[in-house]
């Protein structure tokens, strides 16, 4: 089975497929949060800090980390905050950007394997984002677009995940090391898009035999009560084989459907984890436990 493994300095993360699933706090992101990307470009740091922080204690097993301001100075912004965040959290990261000099940045100061987010299967891209998660020895996220864009026939996006992960491997990448992003579309403008996506999953767990995430909130783009819409979708994908995804821990809704998730499919080994969360429910505390135990244990009366 697929094992992908991710570090800090500390700690170790494995996105697997009998694994429970890995949640990728998406909250240090500029994009579309004005306050935040005016802090990070003036070198105030306090708002990722908060963040970092939060999500880590609301159960993320790792943050994705994203410097993309326009006209500031990427690659330095992102080196710094890779530090920042690693210097008050011991998750694994996922160091996110397009501009491939910001990727070089944050890896050249990160500590422990991280996640490259991302490459596409645009023929620059791979010749230039490849060898340097080769370098690095990080792994990658695989984006299933190319220079055609991104295709709607969920085969053609199967395609070209298969020929990114054939070229990670000539950069001497392995394929547990090439977490397929399918792209998942706005259920609101694409009313096949979650029926798409999990057809697409299938396929590359049990024909590629890679891991995959996604941006999960991507798919209740535009519609009202997305933490609802994204807690329904995060099982569904799950079930059909979605290993992680980049999403706020910081809505109960998600961070619960997650959990019970991991139960459903077995990854959540006698509940353990479900019940330290939520504690016991009546008749199965400790005592009760034992109780049945016992009785299990006792021979009927004659």
């Amino acid at each position: 089975m697929s094992e992908t493994r991710l570090s800090s300095a500390t700690t170790e993360v494995v996105i697997g497929f009998d694994r429970p699933f890995v949640i990728i706090g998406e909250r240090i992101n500029p994009t579309g949060r004005t306050t935040l990307a005016e802090e990070m470009a003036a070198g105030n740091f306090e708002t990722v800090v908060a963040d970092a922080v939060a999500q880590v204690e609301a159960g993320a097993h790792m943050l994705d980390v994203n410097a993309g301001i326009p006209l500031a100075d990427e690659p330095a912004i992102l080196a710094q905050t890779v530090q920042v965040v690693q210097s008050v959290t011991d998750v694994p990261l996922c160091i996110d950007s397009s501009i491939v000099e910001a990727l070089e940045a944050g890896l050249s100061v990160y500590r422990g394997k991280a996640l490259v987010n991302s490459v596409t299967g645009e023929e620059e891209q791979m010749e230039r984002v490849l060898p340097l998660v080769a370098r690095h020895g990080a792994a990658v996220v695989a984006i299933s677009n190319d220079e055609t864009g991104i295709s709607e026939d969920p085969d053609v996006r199967f395609d070209v995940a298969r020929t990114i992960v054939a070229r990670a491997a000539d950069h001497g990448i392995p394929k547990e090391d090439v977490v397929v992003d399918p792209l998942v579309m706005p259920i609101g403008a694409m009313g096949t898009a979650g029926r798409q996506v999990f057809r697409l999953v299938r396929r590359l767990r049990e024909e590629l035999g890679v891991n995959t995430t996604c941006g999960a909130s991507n798919v209740s783009f535009g519609l009202p009560n997305r933490p609802g819409l994204n807690a329904a979708f995060l099982p569904m994908a799950i079930a059909s084989g979605l290993t992680s995804a980049i999403t706020s821990p910081l809505h109960a809704e998600t961070r619960t459907a997650v959990w019970a998730a991991d139960v459903m499919m077995g990854n959540d080994p006698h509940c353990a984890t479900w019940i330290a969360r939520h504690g016991d429910a009546p008749g199965v505390g400790p005592a009760a436990r034992r109780r049945r135990r016992e009785g299990r244990r006792r021979s009927p009366e004659a």
